[in-house]
């Protein structure tokens, strides 16, 4: 009676093994936080740099008659502080121009000189700023050679082509008041396309 009841008891425990065995107990799902996106750096706007520019001048004097347009170019050079994503900087440039001021032949804008300052915000390689700065521009009227200095502001766009190379664009307003004594009040509003070395 004692192996029979023995037998009965084992038979009661091995059972459930006999019917599947003991279920397995899963893994805790391991949780691995996903690696940071690779950020690439940004380009170091830090540095000097000159250039050259060619563009188009629209000068006009509020019904004075000193008014024309045409082609200017000339030479830059200037100096940049990476801050971040911020870039600073100032530059001096030099326009050659031939344009013709109103109906009278000799009367003309000859030349600006113009020293910037300059804030922008760089984007991967791009670089959008904006710019004021004093400007002196030189004309002859009437056959007297005229010149005074004004102020300008304007806005620019540079592209690095690598880490040498940028090229990018310039508009650019300019106000003289009471131009060299004359009474006359100038403006010239100027675009100009930009090539750029860097050091």
């Amino acid at each position: 009676m004692r192996t029979i009841a023995a037998l009965l008891a084992t038979a009661a425990l091995t059972a459930p093994a006999f019917a599947g065995g003991p279920t397995a107990v899963a893994d805790e799902p391991v949780i691995t936080a996903a690696p940071a996106p690779y950020v690439a750096p940004g380009l170091d706007w830090s540095g000097a740099y000159v250039g050259a520019q060619l563009g188009y001048g629209d000068v006009d004097s509020n019904g004075a008659g000193l008014d024309g347009n045409d082609w200017l170019g000339g030479v830059h050079a200037g100096y940049r502080w990476d801050l971040g994503n911020w870039v600073a900087g100032t530059e001096l440039s030099y326009d050659k121009a031939n344009i013709a001021l109103g109906p009278t032949a000799g009367d003309e804008l000859d030349s600006v000189l113009a020293l910037k300052l300059s804030a922008g915000y760089e984007i991967g390689n791009s670089l959008v700023y904006g710019t004021v700065g004093a400007a002196q521009a030189s004309a002859s009227v009437g056959g007297v050679d005229l010149k005074d200095t004004g102020f300008l502001y304007g806005v620019g766009f540079d592209y690095a082509v690598n880490d040498r190379w940028t090229v990018g664009g310039e508009l650019l307003e300019h106000k003289f008041d009471n131009y060299d004594g004359t009474g006359v009040d100038l403006g010239a509003t100027t675009l100009k396309a930009k090539v750029g070395l860097r050091f």
